[in-house]
């Protein structure tokens, strides 16, 4: 019996695409010794969709035209008995015909923007692809901050106080924004809605940084959140694994940043940075109480939940250090590194967590199809054409 087909997605239209590619490249090394046989799926940065062997292998990254040159176009597709396939649409040789690979499932390991906002896992549910990780509601609310807060706050959970505003807004009325910034109150922190990684991230301490802040992060997102700055600060993740019927939570961990808030090159520019978030300095498990442990699981749990989330994600939080106040920050539904260095503390390594996500993802594909997700009626009989005929004669 031939090994099952897992399609491994990374790359994308994303100022994170090279870290979805350090992710990518942890999955397939976990899953080479695994019964599976792993297709790559490689979205360029102009959207262009490439498989192949070349692809499997981070050194080849660093010469990205040759690489595209090595690869192959492709696309989801039917065969001819209806089964998603991942499809060659270009010949390599004169006398060889594109290849087909039917999926057993699909573990998409981007990150930002197009390939985690739930429009990538919106083509597979067209395709009746199985997949694994968060679908499109989680994913496409759990990349927008402003929305994930709201969510969170009409639901009774902890969140700090910000505004968000669009870049038309500022271009017309810059002082109704710094009034907001004001009554918030100094310092603030301003993000981009839709961007991960802490791209774009800057704390502001006045107004005159808040205005370069904001000009700064309009180059990457339409919308922006400005929030009110927790100080003294400390920040402490978690993740969670499973579905909103059965799920299970990590250990914490606290990042250490070279300031007060992680930034991108605290996550992915350091030394050993190939290893994506995994190569973050951090405390693990984080050296708080138990009972704020507890608090933080048991928050990750409810948050999990209430986003509809699957698969693994990871769940970011704010600590005022004095008060110990807890806040939400973020949900991510594709971690960096998909948090499997919190899991190793918890027992559970790389592969094993990877064999989960694929688990998962069959038994949500299974309880999908096993409903009923069509009618057996004929709406384009004689008579409902009649119908439409008639509507369209109509005065009103």
């Amino acid at each position: 019996m031939s090994s099952k087909n897992i399609v491994v997605a990374f790359g994308g239209v994303s100022p994170e695409h090279e870290v979805s590619v350090l992710s990518a490249m942890q999955v397939i090394a976990s899953l080479k010794e695994s019964r599976f046989n792993l297709i790559p799926l490689y979205i360029t940065k102009s959207g262009r969709w490439l498989t192949g062997t070349p692809l499997l292998e981070l050194e080849n990254y660093q010469d990205l035209d040759q690489l595209r040159k090595q690869a192959t176009d492709c696309t989801f597709s039917h065969n001819e008995l209806g089964k998603a396939i991942l499809l060659e649409t270009e010949k390599k040789s004169f006398f060889g015909s594109p290849e087909e690979y039917p999926i057993h499932a699909v573990i998409p390991a981007f990150h930002g923007s197009e390939g985690e906002n739930g429009s990538f896992q919106g083509t597979c549910e067209t395709y009746n692809i199985p997949y694994a990780g968060s679908g499109v509601f989680a994913s496409s609310i759990g990349m927008d901050k402003v929305k994930a807060k709201e969510l969170c706050r009409a639901h009774n959970l902890p969140v700090v106080d910000e505004f968000d505003l669009f870049e038309k807004e500022w271009e017309n009325d810059q002082q109704t924004v710094l009034h907001y910034a004001k009554q918030l109150g100094y310092p603030v922190i301003v993000k981009p809605t839709t961007l991960g990684s802490s791209i774009g991230v800057t704390k502001a301490e006045d107004e005159q940084a808040l205005i370069k802040a904001i000009e700064m992060a309009f180059r990457y997102d339409n919308n922006l959140m400005v929030e009110k700055a927790v100080t003294p600060l400390m920040e402490i993740n978690c993740s969670v694994l499973g579905t909103t019927e059965e799920l299970q939570t990590s250990v914490c961990e606290r990042p250490l940043g070279q300031e007060e808030t992680l930034s991108f090159e605290d996550k992915y520019q350091t030394e050993g940075g190939q290893k994506g978030m995994a190569s973050a300095d951090r405390v693990i498990p984080a050296d708080i109480s138990d009972t704020m442990t507890e608090e933080i699981q048991s928050l990750s749990k409810q948050i999990f939940r209430v986003f509809r989330a699957s698969g693994v994600a990871r769940l970011d939080f704010l600590i005022n250090e004095d008060t110990e106040e807890i806040y939400f920050n973020e949900i991510n539904t594709i971690p960096g590194s998909f948090s499997y260095y919190l899991w190793e503390e918890s027992g559970m390594n790389m592969k094993e967590l990877m064999l989960n996500l694929i688990e998962i993802a069959q038994d949500r594909h299974q309880k999908k199809i096993g409903r009923i997700r069509s009618y057996d009626t004929n709406l384009l009989d004689e008579k409902a054409i009649k119908g439409i005929k008639g509507l369209k004669g109509s005065k009103n």
